[in-house]
């Protein structure tokens, strides 16, 4: 049995051993990398600088809402705006595996931009078991290569420090609500953010539709689990699909952009079972979408997939 108690003790003291000097860690927001920074900087103090990297697929006002965050834990920070860097690097790129290596490799080098300026040799990340175990290697098929794992330069300098390694969701959770952490019940963001949420090119144009249809899928399906219309997702979120339909707006023809809703219930991220969504707050999503976007969006399917054989995220 976990014992989210004991994991912390032994953890501190394991990275006090490990780590010798300074180092850097990739701080997204998320339950990871949240837990990982509260128990670095608890192990070595004001040596830790946490990194957050705006990559310009972030969610709507998210950047900002992480840099309090960081705040609020009182840890050094550094703030890094990089969206056309990486706008640049995925331009004409579609293929899902060439999108999470290329924003992978990107991380570690502005992190190691960082750990240059900052005289830092550690890497600390919030890998935790499904990432590497989804990334394969050895006899273990590659389902999809995670950032932080398939991402990561053969000839990286800094050395890696991954304290949630051998962890599954439900456990990384355990240890954020016995370190009092309020992101414990977040639902996860995948690192490489809204460039998987985007079937195809992920372009400033089509991230800014899927920012805006994520943006009222949180807030709707959030709403109506508050007023008791359903049990809140572990996940939910839009996808935007590289298929236009014909549709209809006002009394003239429109061809737009389809949008996918996804919302699942898991525990530990390996496998995971579709939500059952009211037909009222689906109603309200794809009425709030198609008049948001209206001349962009103009259809709306919800994803009834179970893991196997679909994945959480679409890419």
């Amino acid at each position: 049995m976990f014992h989210a108690e004991k994991f912390i003790e032994k953890t501190i003291s394991n990275l006090q051993k490990e780590i010798k000097g300074k180092a850097l860690i990739a701080f997204s927001g998320g339950v990871d990398s949240t837990v990982c920074t509260a128990l670095v900087n608890k192990a070595i103090g004001k040596q830790l600088i946490a990194v957050h990297v705006d990559t310009g697929y972030m969610r709507k006002n998210e950047s900002e809402q992480v840099k309090q965050m960081m705040e609020d834990l009182g840890v050094n920070y550094r703030y890094i705006t990089a969206s056309r860097e990486y706008f640049q690097a995925l331009k004409g790129v579609e293929d899902p595996e060439k999108k999470r290596k290329i924003i992978g490799e990107k991380f570690i080098r502005i992190f190691e931009k960082v750990a240059r300026k900052e005289k830092i040799d550690y890497l600390v990340q919030g890998t935790i078991a499904p990432d590497w175990i989804e990334s394969g290697g050895g006899l273990r098929d590659t389902i999809k290569s995670h950032h932080n794992v398939g991402g990561l330069p053969k000839d990286m300098k800094l050395t890696l420090v991954e304290p949630l390694r051998d962890l599954y969701k439900d456990e990384v959770r355990k240890v954020a609500r016995a370190l009092g952490l309020q992101v414990s019940e977040r639902q996860p963001f995948p690192g490489p953010g809204l460039a998987i949420r985007i079937i195809g090119e992920a372009t400033p144009e089509r991230t800014r539709l899927v920012r805006e249809a994520c943006d009222i899928v949180e807030k709707e399906i959030e709403r109506g689990a508050e007023q008791g219309l359903l049990e809140l997702p572990w996940q939910y979120f839009a996808v935007l699909i590289p298929i236009k339909t014909v549709g209809v707006h006002g009394d003239k023809r429109a061809y737009g952009n389809t949008i996918a809703i996804r919302a699942v219930q898991s525990v530990d991220a390996m496998t995971c079972h579709y939500s059952t969504i009211p037909h009222e707050v689906l109603d309200t999503i794809s009425t709030k979408i198609t008049n948001t976007l209206k001349e962009k969006v103009n259809r709306i399917v919800y994803d009834v997939t179970n893991k196997p054989p679909g994945t959480v995220e679409w890419e």
